[in-house]
């Protein structure tokens, strides 16, 4: 499972919260930081447990740490690993050997790495590429893709609607967008997706250029 945790930015909190997740039969598989703040930190634990009767313990044990609360916790089929999977989608990105297999390599990597609900790439009102679903109508799609980049907080990924990530690919005038409801997406992912999608703005310049 997953569990994201609020704990004060000070030294020695992050080991006190592994310490109880540990006392619950809880094994720590990776640790990533989602968010920092005024004193604050967001942080998501990738944790194996024996079973799920052991999730309501956890839960009371880690909030047992003053001034730590947790946000949520859900079920994944596997786990992400923010490094591992942007390398993943840049490899898969380049080595599409036409724009057409880019868009849909694209919308499908990060539909999995993001463990969304559903991924899509617009371009003026047209739906090039998407991945899960049902996806938003193409008239709500382009709307929000056209508020990006009349807020410059949402276009540089410091915030927007927490069931969704977007990501211009500017050189194409194209929208990557991606849903993910009851699972706020959190600055890091939003650094991340910002990145894949400039890989993928250059590498379909590149193919372009080869036609």
């Amino acid at each position: 499972m997953l569990v994201r945790v609020w704990l004060p930015d000070r030294p020695g909190a992050l080991g006190l919260v592994a310490s109880r997740i540990g006392a619950t039969r809880g094994d720590i598989i990776g640790i990533d930081v989602l968010e920092r703040g005024d004193r604050v930190a967001l942080d998501e634990f990738a944790v194996e447990v024996a079973g799920m009767d052991h999730m309501p313990m956890m839960v009371r044990e880690i909030e047992e740490v003053d001034g730590v609360s947790v946000e949520e916790v859900r079920v994944v089929g596997h786990f992400p690993d923010a490094r591992l999977d942007a390398l993943e989608s840049a490899a898969r990105i380049c080595e599409s050997a036409t724009v057409a297999e880019l868009h849909q390599a694209l919308v499908a990597h990060t539909d999995e790495e993001f463990l969304a609900d559903w991924c899509g790439l617009v371009l003026d009102g047209r739906v090039l590429a998407e991945s899960g679903g049902p996806l938003p109508s193409p008239a709500l799609l382009d709307a929000l893709a056209a508020g990006t980049s009349a807020s410059p907080l949402v276009a540089g990924g410091s915030t927007g609607p927490d069931d969704l990530a977007l990501a211009p690919l500017p050189v194409h005038k194209a929208t990557l967008l991606v849903g993910r409801e009851g699972h706020p997406f959190r600055r890091r992912e939003r650094a991340q997706l910002l990145a894949v999608a400039r890989v993928a703005d250059r590498a379909w310049t590149l193919l372009a250029n080869q036609a």
